[in-house]
């Protein structure tokens, strides 16, 4: 199994049973090293599952002190893969560092990944 850490949509039910075909679980914990801001999203298909033209994104933060609470879920490599088509170009999956010290995959910056 897999762990994906959500801050934004696929905390919403509807995106989830869109996405996955299924409710997912999960628990709550903090990505560590990142602030939240807006990006506009332009696939008319996400903004119609999500219902948001405007969805958060994680961008790295030199202060480490920076949180962002959300869900990590347990998912499966299939459903991973979904995920990685319902999110748009402007974001990449990393992992991530919580402050559980659980590991799980999660959705930031691309812009901020490719000058790193």
């Amino acid at each position: 199994m897999e762990q994906l850490f959500s801050y934004g949509t696929l905390q919403n039910v509807e995106v989830q049973l869109e996405t996955f075909g299924r409710e997912l679980t999960g628990s709550k914990d903090h990505l560590l090293g990142y602030q939240l801001e807006m990006v506009e999203i332009k696939d008319h298909s996400v903004v119609e599952l999500s219902g948001e033209t405007h969805h958060p994104i994680a961008v790295v933060n030199c202060d480490s002190s920076d949180e962002i609470s959300g869900m990590v879920f347990e998912i499966t490599a299939q459903e991973l893969a979904q995920s990685d088509k319902y999110e748009v170009d402007d974001y990449q999956r990393v992992m991530g560092e919580f402050k559980s010290g659980a590991q799980a995959w999660v959705y930031v910056s691309a812009s901020d990944n490719a000058s790193t």
